[in-house]
């Protein structure tokens, strides 16, 4: 079973209709090769389907995002950019210079979260991160 069947079915089972539209959308985030913007998603749906509006694409990805299947994460260009959970989590360097952006799985940050934890008692809930600096090219 992929990915977005079962996105499928949790639509359905919540009461909310699989539409062309929303398989579309969904189909297009599973299908990035890392993070890929609203409008960069609505150009891969108009495509195949004329008719689609961004408004649909914009609500189609923050049911998503509730649903828990899509992270979203401000690249710090003023776009922001959405990922497929399923991928799995991970947070990002970004070059403030160049735009390079390097991933950092979350393995790396967990002597932080936990540290948090123990000495604020606060659990963070970070799915996506985003770094800002420079990168070795750049400094």
């Amino acid at each position: 079973m992929t990915h977005s069947h079962n996105t499928a079915e949790t639509l359905h089972e919540l009461g909310y209709r699989r539409t062309p539209q929303r398989m579309m959308i969904l189909e297009a985030v599973e299908r990035a090769e890392g993070h890929i913007s609203a409008e960069e998603i609505y150009e891969q749906v108009r495509a195949r389907y004329p008719h689609v509006n961004i408004s649909t694409v914009y609500r189609t990805l923050e049911l998503l995002e509730r649903l828990g299947r899509v992270t979203k994460t401000d690249m710090g260009d003023g776009r922001v950019r959405y990922h497929s959970m399923g991928k799995g989590h991970h947070h990002h360097l970004v070059c403030q210079k160049c735009g390079v952006i390097i991933d950092v799985e979350e393995s790396v940050l967990n002597p932080l979260w936990e540290d948090i934890m123990h000495k604020h008692d606060f659990k963070v809930e970070m799915n996506h991160l985003a770094f800002f600096g420079l990168c070795g090219k750049c400094r």
